[in-house]
């Protein structure tokens, strides 16, 4: 082999280490920026209203109740037309009762209801001054008589709409009817009256719970599970620039597994959905975006 004169070698050296250097410079540099530490499930705060909900417990009872009986002492009832549990009308015929001089008289109902309780049996005698014949709930109206907290009572406001559940009857609707002016001093509860339209029969004395929306709040939302409390306050952990931040917040009502949030975050921030206790400020993380539903 050729070999090149010494004078050529060390007019290319300069050269080629030129270009090896410069191969060196423009590699590229590590993303400083790239994620790092451990992975975390994440979600965009978004808004959403809650409702604000009283909850009452307490019985059933007729708003209104209306005994029939015959005017005149010393009739049999000869016929029995109506039972309990019936819808009556106004003027309906309930039972006929035999006169003493012969002939018979006729029970009518005095207003349209429920026929809550009947003692009417053929052969039985019925008078004016005894046992009703027939007790109807008038207008087939009803309130719930429940008791809610002192602290919750200041909220109760008349016609409030509310979400009734009775035992062996299922959810109805309702609306606050009347609230108490005084509060139980053993128990440091309020009374309120819901009244319940119902066609069908609701136990009298039987245990209710009622739900009442008392107000609205919209703000932005996050889950519970988003939220820890600690000495510092009540916080959530953002994610910035895949680093941990902590924000004190100042949360609000709760509803479907989520909580308000009434200062603190904005819409759009990114936390993190299941909060924990080993992630500082500070800290690098490698973000997943989730639901809302999927974080819970």
């Amino acid at each position: 082999m050729r070999r090149l004169p010494r004078s050529v070698v060390r007019s290319l050296f300069p050269a080629v280490a030129g270009v090896f250097v410069l191969g060196v410079q423009g590699a590229p540099a590590a993303d400083d920026d790239a994620p790092k530490g451990p992975a975390v499930t994440v979600l965009k705060v978004a808004k959403s209203c809650f409702s604000d909900i009283v909850e009452a417990t307490g019985t059933i009872v007729a708003r209104e109740e209306s005994s029939v009986r015959p005017e005149r002492p010393g009739l049999k009832v000869t016929e029995v037309l109506a039972e309990a549990g019936d819808t009556t009308t106004a003027g309906q015929v309930l039972a006929r009762l035999a006169l003493p001089e012969g002939g018979t008289l006729q029970v009518t109902a005095p207003v349209a209801g429920v026929i809550a309780t009947s003692t009417a049996q053929i052969g039985n005698f019925a008078s004016a001054r005894g046992e009703a014949l027939f007790t109807i709930v008038a207008r087939s109206e009803y309130d719930l008589v429940g008791l809610v907290a002192t602290t919750d009572v200041r909220k109760l406001a008349v016609n409030q709409p509310a979400s009734v559940r009775i035992a062996g009857a299922g959810d109805l609707e309702g609306k606050v009817r009347r609230i108490g002016p005084t509060v139980e001093p053993n128990i440091q509860q309020g009374m309120v009256y819901i009244g319940i339209s119902s066609q069908k029969r609701l136990l009298l004395n039987a245990s209710g719970r009622a739900l009442i929306k008392t107000g609205q709040s919209c703000n932005v939302a996050v889950p519970l599970t988003a939220v820890q409390y600690s000495s510092a306050g009540t916080v959530v952990q953002v994610i910035r620039r895949n680093r941990v931040e902590t924000k004190r917040v100042e949360i609000g009502l709760m509803s479907g597994g989520n909580i308000e949030v009434r200062d603190g975050l904005n819409e759009g921030d990114v936390v993190v959905a299941r909060a924990g206790a080993l992630l500082r400020e500070g800290d690098p993380v490698r973000p997943a975006m989730a639901s809302a539903e999927a974080a819970k």
